[in-house]
């Protein structure tokens, strides 16, 4: 009975890493992997301090979600609208919306770039996966598919290959990492934004906790979904590190960013045809992200109007749920289908527009979990607080420096 008891707990602990892994997964979408390879080209080694701070305080905003969601069973859009009122609430959707939004495009974005590689033409390729998505939701598969996503975007592991294989200074890149080399212009407090919003987008954290309400984590199993969140946060982590360093070592700091110039560079380095590779995973990527954003953002509009929602109902049980996931995905595929778009500026333009009001949903995050009516004795402690604190500051402080330069400059 003991052993039968000991391997059910095995068994869960599994199968909420696999979870967990597939949902922390939605963060590394073509956003994150197509911003950090501009990054690496154009600042080199510069931002790796910026990325290991923003991992450290994605672990604890990612934590800090999870344990919400186990301690309250509920999201945050619906706490909020329950203990501070429809005004807030409010303004926490429309922040999401936007955010939501924008992070949709940047993934629509990436699906062309990716299929482009193979030679279709984005006013085939969008129509077609935009029909695949909306069918495959509105029907109920996406669980399933999500996992299948899931095995492509293993792939991204071909980055820290490809690192140890190029000829890195790793001296140097230790001392980037561990020592700050902040540079006041324009264009590096704008990819400093970016990459906030490449790491800790809102659609993510609500997603997280979703899955985790939808699972029916308690806290007493909560520990497994902890160390799976802090686990997925570090792979993440390394890969994202990876794409920074080979970016930086393979394209070379200052050089305009090219995607197929990035991929030539990795095929000469690992050996083989990895176009192929690289655009299988880099669509799998955006087609997961391109439906977890606006589910996360149908889910909490529903949420906070207490509107029924959730792929397990019907479009007929729940329509406004179903048209709202419509209505973005739609206009963010007619938004890409527009002629001669630049593909990867508006891919790096979604994640500055994000990065811009991330500070916001942060706020709230702050706020509800530390609320001792709503979390009990599972507030948050001094560290993550002060953690918080440090993010949400800091992400203010360079919306204002942006402000003050772009000024600076219109004067000048």
């Amino acid at each position: 009975m003991k052993k039968s008891k000991n391997k059910n707990k095995t068994w869960f602990a599994l199968s909420v890493m696999i979870a967990g892994l597939i949902t922390l997964n939605v963060g590394n979408d073509a956003g994150k992997i197509i911003t950090y390879s501009f990054m690496g080209a154009k600042f080199g080694y510069s931002m790796l301090f910026v990325l290991l701070l923003l991992f450290i305080s994605l672990s604890v905003i990612q934590e800090t979600n999870g344990r919400m969601a186990v301690v309250t069973g509920k999201g945050l859009g619906d706490l909020i609208r329950e203990w501070y009122g429809v005004r807030p609430a409010f303004l926490a959707i429309i922040v999401l919306f936007v955010t939501n939004f924008a992070v949709c495009i940047g993934n629509f974005a990436g699906i062309a770039i990716a299929l482009k590689l193979l030679g279709v033409s984005q006013y085939i390729s969008i129509p077609l996966i935009l029909i695949i998505i909306w069918f495959v939701v509105v029907k109920g598969y996406y669980n399933k598919v999500e996992k299948i996503l899931f095995i492509f975007s293993i792939g991204l592991i071909a980055y820290v290959a490809a690192m140890f294989k190029a000829n890195v200074n790793w001296s140097v890149v230790v001392k980037h990492t561990f020592y700050p080399h902040f540079l006041f212009q324009g264009k590096y407090i704008l990819a400093i934004i970016a990459m906030i919003g490449a790491t800790i987008p809102p659609h993510m954290q609500l997603y997280l906790q979703s899955c985790v309400v939808e699972r029916g984590v308690d806290i007493d199993e909560y520990k497994y979904e902890k160390f799976d969140i802090y686990f997925g946060t570090f792979i993440s982590f390394i890969i994202s590190f990876s794409i920074l360093v080979c970016s930086a070592v393979v394209l070379g700091k200052g050089n305009v960013f090219n995607i197929r110039s990035l991929v030539t560079v990795l095929n000469n380095l690992l050996g083989g045809n990895l176009n192929i590779i690289f655009a299988l995973v880099l669509l799998a990527i955006s087609i997961a992200a391109g439906v977890t954003a606006p589910l996360s953002t149908t889910s909490a509009v529903c949420e906070s109007f207490g509107i029924e929602r959730g792929m397990e109902n019907s479009y007929k049980e729940a329509p406004i749920f179903y048209g709202i996931f419509t209505f973005i995905v739609v206009i963010s595929a007619i938004f890409i289908l527009i002629p001669n778009l630049p593909l990867t500026k508006i891919v790096i333009m979604s994640q500055q527009i994000v990065g811009l009001l991330t500070p916001i949903m942060l706020i709230y995050i702050y706020i509800v979990s530390n609320n001792k009516e709503i979390m009990g004795e599972h507030v948050n402690n001094t560290v993550q607080n002060i953690i918080l604190w440090f993010t949400i500051s800091a992400s203010i402080i360079v919306i204002i420096l942006l402000i003050v330069y772009t000024g600076l400059n219109l004067i000048c």
